[in-house]
C-alpha cells in the first residue's frame, strides 16, 4: 500500500510538472485558435476539424458561430476530444436583441466569455454609435456577469477616429463598465489604423481579458477597413507586428486566453509556422 500511494504521489507530480510546463518564454502556454481560421473546414466537418485543431496540440477554440450544430452538440463533440471553448462570438444584434438565447448557449459551450466581433457600421465612427455601444454593453454585460460570463468587444480598426484627447475607443472603453465589460484586441486591427498594440494594451491592462494574434504582410498600407486580401495574413513573425512587445505587454495586463486567427486560405499550412514561432520567442 506504501509503495502504491508513492508510485501514485510520483505519477501526479510527474503530471503537474508536464501541466505546469511553460509553451515558451513569451508564450507561457499554448495559445487558442479563432474557429474562423478554419472557417471552410469546420463548414463542411466540425469533428474531423476538431481532430485537427487537437493534432497542432491546440485545446482552446473561440467559436465565432456553432457551425450547424446546436450548443450541447458541440459541447459534446469538443468533451470527446478534451477541448474547451473558452470564448463564444456572437453579434451585437443577438447581444442587444436576442440575450436570453446568447446566454443559454454560452451556458451549454461552457464558455467564460461572450465577444462580438465589431458595431455595425456603414460609415466612420461617430460619437452617437459609440454612446449606443457603450449602453448596449452595459446592459448586456450585466445580464451575462449575472450568469457567471464575462463580455468582450473585439476591436475592429474603425473605432480609432480621434476624439478630444484620444479616440473613439478611448471614449468607448471609458463608459463602459469594468465590471461587466471588458475587450478583445486584435493586434492587427489596432496596428492597421495606427495605434501601438503594446501601448494601448499597457494604457487598459486590467480591461483586455483577450487577444488575436493575427499579423499582416510587410507592404500593406495603414487603414482603419478592418479587412485585408487573405494572403496579406501572413505566418507570425514574417509580417508587420512587433510580436516581442506585443507580448510582454500581455504579460503585465489581465489577458487570459490568446487566440491565433490566420485569415489566409492557407492557414492549415500557416498556423503550425507560427506555433513555432511564438514558442521560439
Amino acid at each position: 500500500m506504501i509503495r502504491l500511494t508513492l508510485l501514485v504521489g510520483l505519477w501526479l507530480a510527474g503530471a503537474s510538472a508536464t501541466q505546469a510546463q511553460p509553451f515558451g518564454k513569451l508564450v507561457k502556454k499554448m495559445p487558442g485558435m479563432v474557429s474562423y481560421t478554419l472557417r471552410e473546414s469546420f463548414s463542411k466537418d466540425v469533428p474531423g476539424t476538431l481532430d485537427k485543431v487537437k493534432a497542432w496540440g491546440i485545446t482552446d477554440i473561440e467559436f465565432s458561430g456553432l457551425f450547424g450544430k446546436t450548443a450541447p452538440e458541440l459541447r459534446a463533440l469538443l468533451d470527446q476530444r478534451g477541448l474547451t471553448c473558452s470564448s463564444y462570438g456572437v453579434s451585437y444584434d443577438a447581444i442587444a436583441n436576442k440575450p436570453d438565447s446568447i446566454l443559454q448557449n454560452a451556458k451549454a459551450l461552457g464558455v467564460k466569455y461572450i465577444r462580438i466581433g465589431s458595431i455595425p457600421h456603414k460609415s466612420a465612427a461617430t460619437l452617437e454609435m459609440m454612446q449606443q455601444a457603450a449602453e448596449v454593453f452595459n446592459r448586456f454585460g450585466k445580464q451575462a456577469h449575472e450568469q457567471g460570463v464575462m463580455f468582450c468587444y473585439h476591436n475592429h480598426g474603425f473605432e480609432f477616429q480621434p476624439y478630444e484627447n484620444g479616440t473613439l475607443f478611448d471614449y468607448l472603453v471609458k463608459q463602459t463598465n469594468p465590471e461587466y465589460v471588458g475587450y478583445e484586441m486584435d493586434v492587427t486591427w489596432t496596428y492597421l489604423p495606427g495605434q501601438d498594440p503594446a501601448a494601448l494594451l499597457m494604457k487598459y491592462p486590467k480591461r483586455f481579458r483577450l487577444i488575436h494574434l493575427k499579423d499582416v504582410q510587410k507592404g500593406v498600407a495603414r487603414n482603419d477597413k478592418g479587412s485585408m486580401a487573405n494572403e496579406e495574413c501572413v505566418v507570425l513573425g514574417t509580417g508587420q507586428i512587433d510580436w516581442p512587445s506585443v507580448l510582454k505587454a500581455v504579460n503585465k495586463s489581465s489577458i487570459e486566453h490568446l487566440y491565433i486567427e490566420d485569415e489566409s486560405k492557407a492557414a492549415e499550412q500557416q498556423v503550425p509556422k507560427s506555433l513555432a514561432y511564438l514558442k521560439s520567442l
